[in-house]
């Protein structure tokens, strides 16, 4: 157990690391980490990765901000949508579901099982995401905006990460290089600050739903992963991302095939 919590650790500043370089994929770690090296289960590991995604972007977010590269008003078209539909899912929506959802033959799918079936599955279209060549972005200020467009993709995605507990950076950030036409480095630091606020709030409908949080354990990790995403940080600043981007997506189209074997057979 001490060696699983010493593996769960170390990840959680990996996944700190990969928070500050892609602006994404933090909580892709840190909910596989809670459950299978920490041994929380998987409804209570979504909202403690909310959390630790949340403090943890809000110091990257802030280096990024040092550096001029967050767009403040399209972030908060975004966010505004995507925080009704977090703090909406996770108040309402995960207390409402009961712990036995469905029965398949000998299977029965239990509330944990759907969110880690549902989490692999965002995984993977994230890895797909990631392993496609990036296309050259324009630098500066953003192109002609679809505000309406950015705020219905924003309350999708606040619904979508507010059940599986992700952060949405790698749905965020497609966004707003497409829609709002930010450059990579705008939108990685634009989508740190929405994922810290959109985070912290759906934890916040987690409390109020009566969450019990093991808050040693929740700062053990919050700690470590701001030690990474500041290190995270000073790696992007002088490694090209993109080159980056595809490794990282073979490693979590891994994880999640994993996942998604291990709930479909068990």
């Amino acid at each position: 157990m001490e060696v699983m919590m010493v593996l769960g650790l170390a990840a959680a500043l990996l996944m700190g690391v990969t928070l500050g370089v892609f602006g994404a994929g933090g909580s892709i770690l840190t909910v596989p980490i809670l459950v299978f090296l920490m041994g929380v289960p998987a409804s209570e590991a979504t909202a403690y990765s909310l959390f630790i995604v949340g403090i943890t972007a809000v110091f990257g977010a802030y280096t990024y901000h040092k550096q001029d590269l967050i767009q403040f008003k399209i972030g908060f078209v975004f966010a505004m949508p995507a925080f009704v539909g977090v703090y909406a899912v996770r108040l309402f929506l995960m207390p409402a579901l009961p712990e036995h959802i469905a029965s398949f033959g000998r299977y029965d799918l239990s509330k944990d099982a759907l969110v880690l079936i549902v989490f692999s599955l965002i995984m993977m279209m994230a890895a797909y995401a990631m392993i496609q060549p990036s296309k050259p972005q324009p630098s500066g200020e953003a192109k002609a905006l679809s505000f309406p467009l950015i705020a219905v993709e924003g309350l999708v995605v606040g619904a979508v990460t507010g059940f599986v507990g992700a952060g949405g950076g790698f749905l965020i950030i497609p966004a707003l290089v497409i829609l709002a036409g930010l450059s990579m480095k705008q939108a990685v630091g634009t989508s740190l600050m929405i994922i810290a606020f959109k985070s912290l709030l759906g934890f916040v409908g987690d409390i109020q739903a009566g969450l019990v949080v093991d808050w040693v354990l929740l700062l053990e990790m919050v700690g470590l992963s701001i030690m990474g995403v500041l290190i995270g940080e000073r790696i992007a600043r002088k490694v090209d991302g993109h080159k980056l981007k595809p490794v990282f997506g073979y490693f979590i189209l891994l994880m999640g095939l994993s996942i998604l074997i291990r709930e479909a057979v068990i």
